[in-house]
């Protein structure tokens, strides 16, 4: 199965529409919280037909408006602070903070983790984990990039958004 990584949109809606129109032969979204305003996950929603799984970030401003737009779409599960998923049987966890990401990975008890909050694309091996940070979709800092990640092979792909 292959899914898409994405964190820190920060309401770039222009970027966002770029990145969702690159998600062929994509099975399930994750995204690593900031969405910022509810319309980008609502953008999500509508973009995107598979399963998505977020986390909230720092700066998701509405979360009761994120959490009703969440309920009005059966593919989209918000999932707060932290979320715990198994896909092709890998134990995934995602989160906002790389700070808890890395503790979380070092547990050994993930296949994979994922997180975003610094906006810093990084893809690593922690003793066996793949712990990843997608960048972000906003393009503040420059790249605006997602990751493909296979969870057969474990392979990523990083995505730049043009």
């Amino acid at each position: 199965m292959r899914i898409a990584i994405m964190s820190d949109i920060h309401d770039n809606i222009w970027q966002l529409e770029k990145a969702l129109k690159r998600l062929d032969g994509v099975q399930q979204l994750i995204f690593c919280g900031d969405f910022c305003a509810p319309f980008t996950l609502k953008q999500i929603a509508k973009g995107f037909s598979g399963p998505v799984h977020a986390v909230f970030g720092n700066n998701d401003g509405d979360r009761y408006l994120l959490m009703k737009i969440a309920a009005g779409f059966a593919h989209v599960y918000l999932h707060g602070e932290f979320a715990e998923l198994e896909a092709d049987g890998v134990k995934i966890a995602v989160n906002h903070y790389p700070d808890i990401a890395r503790p979380i990975a070092e547990s050994g008890r993930y296949g994979a983790v994922f997180y975003g909050h610094n906006h810093i694309h990084k893809i690593e091996k922690v003793q066996g984990t793949d712990l990843i940070n997608p960048g972000e979709i906003m393009g503040r800092f420059g790249r605006s990039t997602f990751v493909f990640y296979d969870l057969q092979s474990r392979e990523c792909e990083t995505i730049e958004v043009e």
